[in-house]
């Protein structure tokens, strides 16, 4: 990329994105010319490493985004409202991790391996869709750009990685107490996730449908700029540390072959066609982790619908589900040259 970088902050540095948002940087050669890592005064202080250097976090402050190109927030919907906004003004390009702006008319919803041409109508903020917006995204739009996608009814299985560090902590906490026949922890989740599963809890709305599921179903359609698409989901979480999984049911106008669409992911890019049919073996979480690609398979004829397919997907929550697309992002920036390098690369 040139001898020419860019000054990045990360906002959330100490969070488990965070962590993952480091890594990637380093791991993909971002030209990073400065960074920035910033966090909540309790975290202020402590150091973390990025190629080979030690950098202190510091607290998030007023002056915090000066002589900044691109922040990278990955600290809650709270934080983001507040501070986003002033990055932005001090001249950042903000890629916002968070639900906060999402659904603002204004700011771009972006995938780029479905919609990177958004990315170039921002004003100053780029919106990160949530976690399972973004797998199933990658899943089904190849095949919606060969025959349109009528309907979609998706189940999510959810990993405690889309919690937070603290949540897969708590999971292995949770089940260390149980198989010693105690009571489990129940901080990050109102109840045990161990050994168990239950609908995603966040709040539910009139219809009955949690703030998960409605996010599938309106990210989705501005991501795929179809205010219509009728899409359902229910989204649930399970005893799973990291990666998320989807069964996921499409219906088209006209049949679709599994075999064509077998061929479509087979090229798409950021997916793996993950199918043993004699083995029985199709993605799974264990497989994911720790992988850019999301993981899709057992693609079939939908029994019930002329129309119909089906397949199941397993992709990480941490890396493609938020920093990794975070960072493809920025890629995207700098590779469209709607961002300019502004100093020498971090040797």
């Amino acid at each position: 990329m040139g001898s020419e970088g860019y000054r990045v902050a990360i906002v959330g540095a100490t969070g488990a994105v965070g962590a993952e948002l480091l890594t990637l940087l380093a791991e993909r050669q971002f030209p990073v010319a400065e960074l920035k890592l910033l966090a909540s005064p309790r975290s202020a202080g402590k150091t973390l490493w990025f190629r080979d250097q030690s950098i202190t976090v510091q607290a998030l402050s007023d002056r915090a985004f000066d002589d900044v190109d691109v922040v990278l927030v990955s600290a809650g919907a709270s934080i983001s409202r507040e501070w986003a906004p002033k990055a932005a003004a001090a001249g950042a390009v903000v890629i916002d991790n968070s639900s906060a702006f999402r659904m603002a008319p204004q700011t771009p919803l972006v995938v780029p391996e479905v919609n990177p041409q958004a990315a170039a109508d921002h004003q100053g903020i780029i919106a990160n869709p949530n976690c399972t917006t973004i797998l199933m995204a990658l899943a089904i739009w190849p095949l919606h750009q060969i025959q349109p996608i009528q309907r979609v009814v998706v189940a999510t299985y959810q990993s405690a990685s889309g919690a937070g560090a603290q949540a897969m902590a708590e999971v292995k906490e949770q089940a260390q107490a149980i198989l010693a026949g105690t009571e489990p922890p129940t901080k990050a989740f109102p109840y045990p996730l161990a050994f168990n599963l239950f609908p995603h809890n966040s709040p539910l709305d009139e219809a009955g449908y949690c703030q998960e599921e409605m996010k599938m179903v309106n990210e989705t359609r501005k991501i795929f700029a179809e205010p219509t698409l009728r899409i359902t989901a229910t989204c649930i979480r399970v005893p799973v540390l990291r990666a998320h999984s989807e069964a996921i049911n499409l219906e088209f106008a006209a049949p679709f072959a599994p075999a064509r669409a077998r061929a479509a992911l087979r090229e798409s890019p950021g997916v793996t066609l993950v199918e043993d049919w004699q083995a029985n073996y199709f993605p799974m979480p264990q497989d994911a982790s720790g992988q850019d690609n999301v993981l899709v398979g057992r693609i079939r004829q939908d029994l019930s619908h002329p129309n119909g397919l089906e397949l199941w997907l397993s992709g990480d929550q941490i890396r493609k589900g938020a920093a990794l697309n975070a960072v493809q992002i920025a890629e995207l920036l700098v590779q469209k040259q709607w961002l300019k390098p502004t100093a020498p690369v971090l040797s």
